[in-house]
């Protein structure tokens, strides 16, 4: 299976890295410095489960000159989506299939509607990592997790043989019985912890040991699931407090990739997280005030670093 990562950051930088680093074949399409350094002295990832060094890894901007692959990971931000959907045209052929692993709920349907939904499937994955320069990626924390399936929920061959070369990598991986609900569940623990950062500016074990930032973790929870019914995806009655023990379980200094680009002064996932549970929960007027509250606290921040306000 010949894969095809787009976007080279925290997440497909690492996912791919374990796969090429496996035996795979995999071709990066990255950007600027980080290309150069890819082409010139390969992938490194340092990673509290191994480092590792590939020192030639096929990486191109252009996607025609990869061509077509069998499967594409997509790895840039939740915003990019857009954008990154009508560029890797170029690499999608006639049995392509294309798996999203952004936060959020929205990309499968974003990329369905530029490549056509016969080639996307849902995706997601758990993992604290980033770039930490050129052609370095640090993985610091949260075991890696991917999982994957069909939108509508059906087994298939492309599915299980990309799971077994996950496997191969020594990646854990799993296809959910329902990928919509998997999706929503990260959706809920994902947007809770970067809003909550976001605001604070806090790590995570500042904001879970405290009575009233923990409370606004559960309470941004709370309104995700309601959304999360009103759109008719079945979530587990206990989601909240085991996300909750997940968070309790997390390293003290774990900081969300969108809360690490909002400290920064970099364009975030905002409007794809906390805005979004705002936007589909107003889509069936289900009230989201915390989520509005976090969203609106945060939104002269983000404009500011897309260059659309001045403050």
């Amino acid at each position: 299976m010949r894969i095809g990562v787009f976007g080279v950051g925290g997440v497909g930088g690492f996912f791919g890295g374990k796969l090429a680093h496996s035996g795979e074949e995999v071709a990066f399409v990255a950007r600027g410095q980080h290309l150069i350094r890819l082409q010139t002295e390969g992938l490194r990832v340092d990673s509290i489960d191994g480092d590792f060094h590939l020192k030639k890894v096929q990486a191109a901007d252009d996607p025609q000159t990869i061509g077509h692959v069998d499967v594409i990971l997509v790895g840039v931000k939740a915003w990019q989506i857009p954008e990154a959907a009508q560029t890797m045209q170029l690499m999608v052929g006639h049995s392509t299939f294309v798996v999203p692993l952004q936060n959020g709920v929205e990309a499968p349907a974003q990329l369905a509607e530029v490549l056509g939904e016969d080639h996307v499937v849902g995706g997601l994955c758990r993992i604290s990592s980033h770039k930490a320069g050129p052609g370095h990626i640090r993985h610091v924390g949260i075991e890696p997790y991917v999982a994957f399936g069909e939108l509508n929920n059906q087994p298939s061959k492309r599915c299980q043989l990309l799971l077994e070369i996950f496997h191969k990598a020594n990646v854990k991986a799993e296809l959910p019985a329902d990928i919509h609900a998997a999706l929503w569940e990260k959706f809920t623990f994902i947007s809770a912890v970067s809003g909550v950062g976001g605001v604070t500016r806090a790590p995570l074990g500042v904001i879970r040991s405290m009575p009233e930032t923990r409370k606004l973790l559960i309470l941004v929870m709370e309104e995700i699931v309601a959304v999360a019914k009103a759109h008719h995806i079945v979530l587990s009655p206990d989601l909240v407090s085991k996300t909750m023990e997940f968070i309790d379980r997390l390293p003290e200094g774990v900081q969300a990739s969108m809360q690490r680009d909002l400290i920064a002064g970099r364009p975030s996932e905002l409007g794809y997280q906390n805005g979004a549970v705002v936007r589909l929960g107003n889509e069936c007027r289900v009230p989201t005030p915390i989520n509005d509250f976090i969203y609106s606290s945060l939104l002269p921040q983000e404009l500011k670093a897309r260059g659309e306000l001045k403050l």
